[in-house]
């Protein structure tokens, strides 16, 4: 079990990063929320299953943060938070969603496509090729911020440490969760208030996330950001303003931005 700490204590922030499998590529928002004055923790997940991942987040947060988090779930993180406020209740004041996977299955099915219509040729060709087998996994990275963002400054990505393994793991479990409805089953049970920001940019499209969540919880708001695509905090045209609606939502004490 590992946990990175930005900032100083009390811990009351907890960023969870993509993949699943994908440990270090929040740690520039955990810094950038750091400098605003937040202590952040940033708990790296290892175990390779979807009911592992939320066990080990409990116990992460248990050890480091303080009584009730904010938690700040990207991407397959989103889902992660979600999960884990369901699952546990009482660690969880707020719940922030960046840049989630679709809720909803039908939604889902086209953002490969989309991904690769982006991209040249050739670079399509080796996003395809996916993340298995001899690949350069840098540069695969690269290639999908490119496919993924509006106007990124890879220069202010994360470093990666991609496990395959546990991407496969996790993933193939929470594929099924959504498509038998199990995921919104979850998300339901959900009781604190809960903010959801989202790139007009990102491959997944925005409804995917919106109306499902919109539909079953009674404390949701939802931010479209402009020009932004997947990954916000490396959005040139967008990661000033959604960092200042972020400090924002951490602090606030009722329903988030909208």
């Amino acid at each position: 079990m590992s946990v990175r700490r930005h900032g100083e204590a009390p811990f009351e922030v907890a960023v969870l990063h993509g993949g699943p499998g994908g440990a270090g590529e929040v740690a520039p928002l955990a810094r950038a929320l750091a400098a605003r004055g937040f202590g952040v923790l940033e708990p790296l997940q290892a175990a390779r299953s979807v009911e592992g991942q939320v066990a080990e987040l409990h116990d992460q947060i248990g050890s480091h943060g303080s009584e009730r988090m904010v938690v700040v779930g990207w991407s397959w993180g989103a889902w992660l938070g979600c999960l884990h406020a369901a699952r546990h209740p009482g660690q969880v004041r707020r719940l922030i969603l960046i840049s989630s996977g679709p809720f909803d299955e039908a939604a889902a099915m086209g953002i490969q496509d989309t991904r690769l219509s982006r991209l040249p040729p050739e670079e399509a060709a080796e996003l395809k090729a996916g993340f298995s087998g001899d690949v350069d996994l840098p540069r695969l990275l690269a290639i999908l911020h490119r496919a993924d963002g509006y106007d990124p400054d890879p220069t202010a990505a994360g470093t990666v440490d991609f496990d395959p393994e546990i991407f496969a793991a996790v993933w193939g479990e929470a594929a099924a969760m959504r498509r038998s409805g199990a995921l919104l089953e979850q998300v339901a049970r959900i009781d604190c208030p809960v903010a959801c920001f989202h790139g007009d940019h990102d491959p997944g499209p925005a409804e995917g996330v919106r109306a499902p969540l919109a539909a079953c919880l009674p404390e949701f708001r939802f931010q479209l950001l402009e020009k932004c695509g997947h990954t916000p905090w490396i959005e040139r045209q967008a990661a000033s303003r959604f960092l200042d609606l972020l400090d924002a939502e951490i602090r606030a004490d009722g329903p988030g931005p909208g």
